[in-house]
């Protein structure tokens, strides 16, 4: 930077505070509870993670300009402390997507609704891992399986499904927080339900509740932001 910290008006500090203090950190926060939390991968949160790495990058040059300047160490340790809380939800977030993408790879790789969810970086990295993963297997093990059976997809020729592939479990249950109040929700996950009474089958969340549900009914309200995970 082109000025020492130490050479910084009030309102110069006070317009930084005013940065690190937007909501973008609560939001990695949120991004990294429901990707960890989710038994699918999400929507890569792409403005997102390209704000707080601008803002990590501020971050960075002000601690950098506070320690040259011989500004109060007091102040220049709260200003790390912001920079590492920012730099860990960040790289969990990024960790967390990594891992899924690890696991159900292939079944990702085949289902456009996942692979438009991944970012370039992610895409590119789950087509090597197919690759070099595929070219292990079939050099180690499936070359050396009878001719029926070779194959990193299906337990046999005559399966009709990739049978051997991972796939997230929708109907698991998760602790879900309304952040906005819902639209009426159904059980099952329609907007009108014919198997259960219509006074009973039904509720709506209002900001603070937690519930506890089966994640595959309300995919919906996740990805409006309607409800977080916990």
């Amino acid at each position: 930077m082109a000025s020492g910290a130490g050479d910084w008006s009030a309102e110069q500090i006070d317009d930084y505070e005013t940065l690190i203090s937007t909501t973008d950190v609560e939001l990695l926060k949120r991004a990294w509870r429901n990707e960890k939390a989710s038994p699918e991968i999400l929507p890569f949160e792409e403005a997102l993670v390209k704000r707080a790495k601008e803002q990590i990058q501020l971050m960075e040059e002000t601690v950098d300009d506070f320690a040259e300047s011989g500004h109060d160490p007091l102040i220049a340790s709260l200003y790390q402390m912001d920079l590492d809380r920012a730099q860990f939800l960040l790289r969990s977030y990024l960790r967390v997507r990594l891992q899924k993408i690890e696991k159900f790879m292939f079944h990702i790789w085949k289902m456009d609704t996942y692979r438009n969810r991944l970012s370039i970086e992610e895409e590119k990295f789950t087509e090597r891992c197919i690759r070099d993963i595929g070219k292990h297997l079939e050099e180690t093990v499936v070359s050396k399986l009878p001719d029926n059976y070779q194959s990193v997809l299906k337990q046999s020729i005559i399966s009709e499904e990739d049978d051997m592939v991972p796939e997230p479990q929708l109907d698991t249950f998760i602790v879900a927080k309304c952040e906005r109040a819902t639209r009426p929700l159904y059980l099952d996950g329609s907007r009108q339900s014919a198997s259960f009474d219509s006074r009973n089958d039904h509720f709506q969340m209002v900001p603070g509740d937690l519930c506890i549900l089966r994640y595959r009914p309300f995919q919906e309200e996740l990805m409006s932001g309607n409800i977080s995970l916990v």
